[in-house]
């Protein structure tokens, strides 16, 4: 069964944290729900970014295209794994993505920021961080 959305009405965390619900109106008018489980969200988050680009490059015609995500502010952070650190991205209209990575993985990130400075001089700042394996440093 294909249902065809019309508009998103509605994007919410179902009372008991198990779901995400999200509304929407179909082209006939009609309300629907789709109920996800956390997995099925999870899974969603991370194939959607994809299928973006995908569609972008398909409905161009241009291979090139990507979908980016302005980003507003940045932090650093200590992972409850010694041997892991944390990087969380914001955009300016509330998307946030949080990595974790290895320490070598994280202090090679920062190496290539910092490279990076005389052609872009915001990065030096996360890349330094990175470097350093500050904990807790943010910028917004």
């Amino acid at each position: 069964m294909e249902i065809e959305s019309k508009s998103l009405t509605a994007c919410e965390v179902a009372p008991d944290g198990s779901a995400i619900l999200l509304g929407f109106v179909d082209t006939d008018g009609k309300p629907a729900t789709i109920r996800l489980s956390l997995n099925q969200v999870g899974a969603l988050a991370m194939t959607l970014p994809e299928l973006i680009n995908k569609a972008l490059r398909s409905r161009f015609n241009d291979q090139s295209l990507r979908y980016a995500y302005p980003l507003a502010s940045w932090t650093v952070e200590r992972s409850s794994d010694p041997t892991t650190g944390m990087v969380t991205f914001s955009t300016v209209d509330g998307f946030t993505v949080c990595l974790s990575m290895r320490r070598e993985v994280q202090s090679e990130l920062g190496e290539a920021l910092v490279r990076a400075c005389g052609e872009n001089p915001g990065a030096c700042e996360l890349g330094r961080a990175l470097v350093g394996g500050l904990l807790n440093f943010s910028r917004t």
